[in-house]
């Protein structure tokens, strides 16, 4: 015992070894029983000063205070005061009741000041109130039918660390996965300190269920999962070795260890199931190695065959699996594949993967088959899966296929978005088929538009489309302030990486769309983004309130969209109005955010314009397709009137034309992602607010 002051005292001296040298006006030594203590010494400076009326009179007891300090003091009958700080108090607090909180900086030579307090003006605040119900929205009894990327769950705040302290604090997810358990599908994905869970693939909830081991860390990254019987196994992306985590009841947040340590460097991991109750891991992230796959014990998980190597990318052979923002760097860096997911259809097994980084609007899954589950597998001719360069949302890659509880099946997948941080990224959701010839494809043609959820039983991925056309498009903006150089354009133009931001997050601060004219409204999606947020990891007091209102006339306002009351985290709030609404104006009105400034990344409407045709068919399609490297072609058309935009098809077939790219604003299109010895037959539509072209003709 008599060794525990000397340890402590060693300990303090190490600790003063270590700090950096000070000299001897900036810290004091203070001798305490059992340890030294440095304390720094800071510059203090007195203010004083007088506090009247406007009549010139003083207000004895008003209290004066630094802001983020306990330094205060009160004013004496003449209300004088004299109040001392150090040289980082620089903010000065009076109060006094019934007059207005007066704020003013200071410096260290305010010795004779006098302050006069002004009557206090009548608080504005939210009164605690439940939404009212509207013809077009009623939160008892709203039930969706359609959805609309991106996925609007709570995506998690990036903890505070490397990635998130130069930009700034932002929101993202990716990896995704998704299967089912019970009745619901659960959605697993990076850095959520949980998973979301939903019956109709538009309302989702959350569950934490976290095991994070230090503040900084992303939580699980690119988590796998299966269920077996009443049982869900988890796991990580590690190379050092995760545990494998199990629970019968997920939504507790309760697992248990069925390992302790994963043995295999098993990045980006993908967990399968066989029907014959066999279990494989498939793995791998890098622009060096190939995916591998292995059949694991189900007793601990250890490795029980000969790892193979399963696939790699060739990008000079597969224009898609370039790097860069358009498969146009074969310089910087040689791509990446990561992302194995498997699935098993018609007794085929489909081995996905991503390429060529999650970074760029390129990013897309591309599938292997085989008979066997450790292969070999053959390229498919139809790639990439999962493809999504243009429009509103942007990239499909490292995801994952699940079957619903009606057997239709669906791919979970990351989107590039980029701005604060290469891998701040959100998720996307799209229906999956497989054709007569065991083809397995995605349909994500109206990717970020409206399309039916899972309440329906739809076989056809292309079906999935409501016909809700985007009427929001480039339309005139009025807002109630603008920060800085983030201008209201960007809530209309069709870009998920361009954002206004508004002054505050008071809910003084509002949007107002002109439609230019009355037009059939039927859904609205309110895309946020994160300005000057200081919320970094995940809170449960996170939330978005706000109100819809719909104008003829810009002056005449009515109440459509009430979220006064919600308590839900809604960054990509989609709202599928519950029956048909008429309007030329929609003002948005901001009531709370859940961190930083009112931001918009996009206010998008979708209906139609019952008072104009859809365009006319595109004419003159022609693929200019480069001889010396036919991985690129040059695609060009003819503008059709009453279009706002296109959807490029193209497939390796004319009737698997299963591809789609949306252009705006272009009537050509440099295309860089063609496999160089398939041959690609092409065509074109055109997208107005009254509806979708006929088809072009098909172009080889």
């Amino acid at each position: 015992m008599k060794l525990f002051p000397r340890i402590i005292a060693m300990t303090a001296i190490a600790l003063a070894a270590s700090m950096p040298a000070a000299a001897d006006n900036e810290v004091k030594v203070v001798k305490g029983q059992i340890s030294d203590y440095y304390i720094p010494v800071v510059k203090e400076h007195v203010v004083k000063g007088k506090v009247t009326d406007t009549d010139g009179r003083p207000l004895e007891g008003a209290t004066v205070m630094f802001f983020a300090s306990p330094m205060h003091c009160n004013t004496d009958r003449d209300g004088n005061f004299s109040i001392k700080g150090s040289e980082v108090d620089s903010l000065l607090y009076i109060y006094y009741p019934g007059m207005e909180l007066y704020k003013r900086p200071i410096s260290n030579s305010y010795d004779n000041m006098t302050v006069v307090l002004n009557p206090a003006s009548e608080r504005t605040f939210l009164p605690r109130r439940k939404a009212q119900e509207t013809p077009w929205y009623d939160p008892a009894t709203y039930a969706p039918t359609t959805y609309c990327n991106p996925m609007n769950i709570s995506y998690n705040f990036e903890p505070f660390n490397n990635n998130s302290r130069d930009g700034g604090s932002f929101r993202s997810s990716a990896d995704p996965m998704a299967l089912m358990y019970g009745d619901e599908v659960f959605l697993f994905s990076t850095n959520q300190d949980g998973f979301h869970y939903s019956k109709n693939l538009t309302d989702w909830e959350f569950a934490r269920a976290s095991f994070k081991r230090r503040p900084a860390d992303d939580d699980q990254c690119a988590p796998a999962a299966y269920v077996s019987g009443d049982t869900l196994f988890y796991t990580g992306s590690t190379y050092r070795g995760l545990p494998v985590w199990y629970s019968t009841d997920p939504k507790s947040g309760k697992f248990r260890r069925a390992i302790d340590c994963n043995v295999l460097p098993s990045w980006d991991p993908c967990l399968f199931v066989d029907d014959d109750g066999k279990l494989y891991l498939y793995y791998g992230s890098s622009n060096e190695y190939p995916l591998k796959a292995v059949q694991l014990s189900r007793d601990d998980f250890y490795p029980i065959s000969k790892i193979h190597d399963v696939m790699a990318l060739h990008p000079k052979e597969h224009g898609w699996e370039r790097f860069g923002m358009n498969n146009d760097d074969e310089v910087t860096l040689a791509p990446f594949t990561e992302g194995a997911y498997m699935n098993k259809h018609n007794g085929k097994y489909y081995l996905q993967y991503g390429a060529p980084g999650t970074e760029f609007k390129v990013y897309a899954d591309g599938v292997y088959v085989s008979d066997n589950p450790l292969g070999p597998f053959t390229y498919q001719r139809h790639n990439p899966m999962s493809y999504k360069p243009g429009g509103y949302v942007q990239g499909s890659g490292h995801g994952g296929t699940f079957v619903d509880a009606a057997g239709n099946w669906w791919h979970v997948s990351t989107c590039m978005l980029s701005l604060k941080y290469k891998f701040e990224r959100r998720i996307g959701l799209y229906p999956v088929g497989f054709d007569n010839d065991d083809i397995m494809y995605s349909s994500a043609a109206f990717g970020d538009y409206p399309n039916f959820n899972a309440t329906a039983d739809i076989k056809n991925p292309a079906d999935r489309f409501s016909g809700w056309m985007l009427l929001s498009k480039d339309k005139p903006v009025q807002v109630s302030s603008t920060d800085s150089t983030f201008a209201s354009s960007a809530i209309t133009d069709e870009s998920m990486r361009t954002f206004w931001a508004a002054r505050s997050a008071g809910p003084d601060e509002w949007v107002i769309l002109d439609l230019e004219k009355p037009k059939e409204i039927r859904a609205v999606q309110i895309n946020y983004y994160d300005h000057k947020c200081n919320q970094y990891d995940r809170a449960d007091d996170l939330y978005h309130q706000y109100r819809v209102y719909a104008s003829d006339n810009g002056r005449d306002w009515t109440l459509v969209i009430d979220k006064s009351d919600n308590d839900k985290d809604v960054p990509h709030d989609y709202v599928e109005l519950q029956k048909p609404l008429t309007a030329r104006y929609l003002k948005l009105e901001n009531l709370h955010m859940p961190a930083g400034n009112f931001c918009l990344s996009g206010f998008r409407v979708f209906g139609l314009d019952r008072n104009i045709a859809a365009p006319d068919a595109v004419r003159n399609l022609k693929v200019r397709r480069d001889k010396s490297d036919p991985r690129n072609a040059m695609i060009s058309w003819n503008a059709s009137p009453r279009a706002y935009g296109y959807n490029i098809y193209y497939g390796i077939a004319p009737d698997k034309l299963y591809n789609a790219i949306t252009v705006y604003d272009a009537v050509e299109y440099d295309m860089r992602g063609l496999d160089r010895d398939t041959p690609y037959f092409f065509a074109i539509e055109a997208l107005g607010e009254g509806g979708r072209s006929p088809m072009s003709k098909t172009v080889k």
